[in-house]
């Protein structure tokens, strides 16, 4: 009886699997009828002729795969500028069941150093900012909003980077604009301004901050007219009359990217330690060399 079980069993595992093989190769004309007439005298001369069967019927259809990948594996033509970006650090299985969960799983380096790093990487965007050289030279108003504006464009930059450090990176990202929100809505305290219009206002610049951030994201991977555009809709609002301003700004969002690739990732991740280059530079051919934070063993 058990024996008898395990034939049967075995012959409608086959049948499966020359099923899921017919579904593939269905697309063939004229093929399809054939091959199912094929399997039902198989399946009668026994389980072997089946397993016969089923043998051939994968080979055709790897060689089906085989062809149809010839249209789509672009990948062998691409130079060494075009190759793919390697992919993502791996993750075991714990870390993302607890991830999964809405924890936040091992890191790289201790919580508690990365949100001091963050901390000190926010204060970089607002304090090394020159926010009142942008006003006058980009003619914007000298209001809660502008300053906004330019301090977020910072902060995406840092984003930009910090991405790229894996797990750790996209954890600091998140503290990063937890700090942010906290200081805009205390800088709109200091200011006097009423809770309710204040509680309107950060709810506005949620929702362009976050829409900024898909704009900047596409015109740094793209070309200057692209990224131009994003700054004429993000920073400037829709109004900007003079066109130097956006080529200046589109110069100094490259350079800048430019020169956060440079850093260490882990001097970022333990120190957050980001220094910017000048809006408008006295010798535009200069290459600064950016030089690495000193931290001492506890990464401060």
């Amino acid at each position: 009886l058990i024996s008898s079980l395990q034939s049967c069993q075995t012959g409608v595992t086959q049948w499966i699997a020359g099923c899921s093989g017919l579904l593939q190769t269905a697309a063939v004309p004229g093929r399809c009828r054939r091959m199912l007439c094929s399997i039902f005298q198989k399946h009668k001369a026994g389980p072997f002729q089946l397993s016969k069967f089923c043998g051939g019927l994968f080979e055709a259809h790897g060689a089906i795969t085989q062809q149809n990948r010839s249209f789509y594996d672009t990948n062998k033509h691409l130079s060494a500028k075009d190759s793919l970006q390697p992919s993502e650090e791996k993750v075991g299985v714990l870390t993302r069941i607890i991830e999964a969960l809405g924890f936040t799983g091992p890191l790289k380096y201790s919580r508690w150093k990365i949100k001091v790093a963050a901390l000190r990487m926010y204060t970089c965007c607002v304090e090394k900012t020159d926010f009142e050289e942008f006003f006058n030279r980009c003619q914007m108003p000298d209001t809660l909003n502008s300053w906004f504006l330019v301090a977020q464009l910072h902060v995406w930059m840092c984003l930009v980077r910090l991405k790229q450090e894996g797990r750790t990176g996209k954890y600091m990202c998140r503290y990063i604009v937890h700090c942010m929100w906290e200081d805009v809505e205390q800088r709109g305290k200091v200011m006097g301004i009423n809770s309710t219009v204040l509680k309107e206002d950060l709810k506005r610049m949620v929702e362009n901050f976050y829409a900024s951030l898909f704009g900047y994201d596409e015109g740094i991977l793209s070309d200057d007219h692209v990224l131009a555009a994003a700054l004429w809709r993000n920073l400037f609002n829709r109004n900007c009359e003079d066109p130097r301003h956006l080529e200046l700004l589109v110069e100094y969002v490259r350079k800048q990217v430019q020169h956060l690739d440079a850093l260490s990732g882990e001097d970022l991740l333990l120190t957050g330690e980001v220094s910017w280059r000048p809006l408008v530079e006295s010798n535009a051919r200069s290459i600064l060399k950016p030089l690495s934070p000193v931290y001492n063993d506890e990464g401060l």
